[in-house]
């Protein structure tokens, strides 16, 4: 599932990169391309010989990026980890989820896909960029850790400048108060209410029929700390009452027309069904030669002259192994030599 979307309009060659037959492979396609991207542990693609000292004797134009938990160096550079265990180091976890009991484990959203993921992207981006001028590629380093430490710049800042903690569950961005937060709804629902700014906030407790409670909003220390002001508990009592008194899509309807911002807590059958999604082209079906169309996230950058196009589902492991030998110059007899020795599949 994980290689299923991500994996689109790519093709795969399968080589065991322990054989000699097949690093020379290996060098055949580097020579020629503009990226590389590799994801072991700290030392694995030297061992195999394929490591960008190596290959940028090949290729001096080539990036070559290497995703790890903790990076190339370092004490912790050798360690095993998940998702879990770099937010956890990086301060990420122990900021999320209520005050009382353990954090929440936000899925494997940060470390994977965004601190790995999406910053592997902007380093290669803009060493291809620095190619263009200086002519020559490089290596970029791109630890989970660090990119899921980058994430929580918002409590950072507060951190150095103030030398201020933040504890989890006790600042406005954590549901602490009233105007930003998760409420439930008469159906056992969900709805999201994100009223930072005073003219949101004013809106809402107009809509609510409590402008008594317009003086009362964001201050600068709430990014901080909870207040010790018992009027915040009032009217975050006020709030989650008056929000069961409705279902979810009542309260968004009506708070939707009014200014207000606000989300409908939804389920991946929801949203996927939501019309701003389906107008967006976030759901898309796509033919598979087995499965026949199956339904894939859709294309997230709007390009206007050069827009993405799903071309072909991810591909089996090296189901294009012939191909691209072919391609290479390889011979029929040389793939099947090969494959007798191991080297490909």
């Amino acid at each position: 599932a994980a290689f299923f979307a991500p994996n689109r309009n790519k093709r795969s060659i399968g080589l065991n990169l322990k054989s000699e037959a097949a690093r020379q492979i290996f060098y055949r396609l580097a020579k020629q391309a503009d990226v590389i991207v590799e994801g072991y542990r700290p030392g694995v693609v030297k061992r195999l010989e394929v490591d960008y000292e190596t290959i940028s004797k090949l290729n001096p134009r080539v990036v070559y990026c290497s995703l790890s938990g903790y990076g190339q160096d370092g004490p912790y550079h050798t360690f095993p980890g998940h998702d879990v265990n770099y937010i956890s180091l990086a301060g990420a976890l122990g900021l999320i989820g209520p005050p009382e009991g353990p954090p929440v484990i936000p899925l494997n959203l940060i470390a994977d896909f965004a601190g790995a993921a999406l910053y592997g992207v902007i380093g290669i981006l803009a060493a291809l960029i620095a190619r263009n001028k200086t002519g020559k590629g490089q290596y970029v380093d791109i630890a989970y850790m660090d990119g899921a430490m980058s994430l929580i710049t918002f409590f950072t800042t507060d951190y150095f400048l103030n030398n201020i903690v933040p504890k989890r569950g006790e600042t406005a961005l954590h549901g602490a108060y009233p105007y930003y937060g998760v409420y439930e709804t008469k159906d056992g629902e969900y709805i999201t209410i994100g009223c930072l700014e005073p003219h949101f906030w004013q809106n809402l407790c107009q809509a609510l029929g409590k402008e008594d409670y317009i003086p009362y909003h964001f201050a600068p220390e709430h990014r901080l700390y909870k207040s010790e002001d018992k009027k915040w508990d009032e009217i975050q009592f006020y709030l989650k009452q008056t929000f069961l008194t409705k279902t979810r899509d009542e309260w968004f309807e009506l708070l939707s027309q009014r200014n207000i911002p606000v989300g409908k807590v939804y389920t991946l059958d929801e949203a996927f069904s939501d019309p701003q999604v389906l107008h967006r082209q976030m759901v898309i079906e796509v033919g598979h030669p087995t499965l026949g169309k199956v339904r894939q996230v859709g294309i997230v950058p709007k390009l206007s002259d050069t827009p993405g196009k799903v071309r072909t589902l991810s591909p089996l492991l090296g189901e294009h192994t012939e191909e691209i030998l072919l391609e290479l110059g390889y011979s029929r007899k040389d793939i099947n030599n090969l494959r007798q020795q191991g080297a490909i599949n």
